[in-house]
């Protein structure tokens, strides 16, 4: 799910992008800052992978500063210049900023009830056990059950299996992580390549590989990968009572989302939505900055 150029990839904004795009990240802050609980998961369409049907490309759990004074995304991210992934902090409007096309962006945000994070959140911040998560391999279409390769959703699912599951510290975590998993019926997205041509397209593409997917997956062409989709869909499993709300940007407006439902692609509103201009002059100040921390 990687192009050939991901290492290569630089945003370039004008002034009127980067201040919309401000604006409509100052819109995700105010609803993380609604929340009642301390952590959630947020997700971003980042890479276009709408030929797959895929809307969300990059997940991250966001938590809540001790201090109250904003919320930074904890993430899997491949360290280009180290060639091997590592672990990162950033600034909301970093992440939300963080997409392929300044147009036209989509978050979503699922809030978890508060009187469950605890364990999450001491999971999130222990570093030992954010480190004993993470693969020393990188591949952008990870088979959800190897332990060959990672992707960033992969990461953030064993993260949730080893809080939920109450796993303690260890050299094999993500192994007992990913038995955590099939047995709490986590199902990752099916995606279906649906051409030779891009099956091959691993022998091309660096972060692309096929040798952890089982034959039959390779054969018929689907490939079993975890996804922002998955692992909301197991956030709403596993605790009913999470709330999604979606929010999207065109370029003109931001439209704001609640439920499980998907808003209509090209950030159409609903009868319910809430919609934002974004004709205002007046600029955005960052506040939260893009702060990009390596952990």
């Amino acid at each position: 799910m990687a192009s050939a150029r991901f290492c290569e990839r630089t945003q370039e904004l004008t002034a009127t992008e980067q201040d919309r795009l401000l604006r409509f990240a100052a819109v995700v802050r105010e609803e993380l800052a609604a929340s009642v609980g301390s952590v959630a998961l947020i997700s971003r369409s980042g890479l276009d992978l709408g030929r797959f049907g895929i809307r969300y490309s990059h997940a991250a759990l966001a938590w809540r500063h001790d201090n109250d004074t904003g919320w930074s995304a904890r993430q899997l991210y491949y360290a280009c210049d180290e060639g091997r992934p590592r672990i990162f902090d950033q600034g909301t409007a970093g992440f939300t900023m963080g997409t392929d096309n300044p147009s036209l962006g989509y978050i979503s945000l699922v809030k978890l009830p508060a009187h469950t994070v605890s364990p999450l959140r001491h999971t999130l911040l222990d570093p030992v056990r954010v480190q004993q998560l993470l693969a020393g391999r990188y591949s952008a279409n990870a088979y959800a059950y190897s332990l060959q390769y990672q992707n960033c959703n992969q990461w953030v699912v064993e993260l949730l299996a080893a809080a939920w599951g109450e796993l303690v510290a260890g050299k094999d975590l993500r192994a007992r992580a990913q038995d955590w998993l099939r047995a709490a019926s986590y199902a990752p997205a099916r995606v279906d390549v649906g051409s030779r041509w891009l099956m091959l397209g691993s022998l091309f593409v660096p972060l692309v590989h096929m040798d952890d997917h089982p034959a039959q997956a390779i054969s018929t062409m689907q490939l079993s990968v975890s996804l922002p989709a998955s692992l909301e869909a197991f956030a709403r499993q596993h605790l009913p009572a999470s709330e999604r709300v979606e929010i999207c940007h065109d370029g003109k407006q931001v439209v704001v989302h609640r439920g499980w439902e998907a808003i209509a692609d090209g950030c159409v509103p609903g009868a319910n939505d809430r919609v934002i201009a974004l004709d205002d002059d007046a600029p955005q100040p960052l506040q939260d900055g893009l702060h990009f921390q390596q952990r």
